[in-house]
């Protein structure tokens, strides 16, 4: 069993009653140069892990990134073991996200579609294509793209041409 010290098995008792495993608040008496210490051995012992906040869900950040999203602390299965908690193997797994996929026929299938195309697409050829304006086709990248059909989208400079979006090989939809 990993030994802790008082604080530790103070932020892992806490974070085991709470039923997202988050770590935060941090203890009140627990502050700065401190708080940051201490969290930082827990992550290399591997009894917390960092993960994207759900700013939506009000989830407490641990500390930015720098784009607009932040990061929380969870209790990992070690973490819950090291105070004496056994995981939870009754409960029943989590359903798989939906994959979502575009409808045939849409901007955003005609967007797809020229992103997998062997020779990608630029954020002219786009906007022409579409009658979007630059920054729409950006928000598709990050937004639709990214996050709700989880495909990435890779660029690179291209002599003559400027900067060439495409679709990274693993992306199916």
């Amino acid at each position: 069993m990993t030994k802790l010290s008082d604080t530790q098995a103070i932020i892992l008792g806490a974070a085991a009653r709470r039923a997202d495993r988050i770590a935060l608040p941090l203890p009140d008496s627990l502050r700065g140069g401190a708080a940051a210490k201490a969290v930082g051995a827990m992550l290399a012992k591997g009894l917390l892990e960092e993960v994207e906040a759900d700013m939506r869900k009000g989830e407490p950040v641990w500390r930015e990134t720098g784009d607009g999203h932040g990061v929380t602390l969870v209790a990992t299965e070690a973490g819950l073991a090291a105070v004496g908690i056994e995981p939870d193997t009754s409960a029943a797994p989590e359903p798989a996200p939906k994959t979502r996929t575009p409808r045939t026929g849409t901007k955003q299938a005609t967007l797809i579609a020229m992103l997998r195309a062997p020779d990608g697409a630029t954020i002219e050829e786009i906007t022409a294509a579409l009658q979007w304006a630059p920054h729409t086709v950006r928000g598709m990248f990050a937004g639709t793209l990214k996050k709700r059909l989880c495909l990435e989208v890779t660029s690179e400079k291209v002599q003559g041409r400027g900067r060439v979006y495409r679709l990274a090989e693993s992306g199916e939809v």
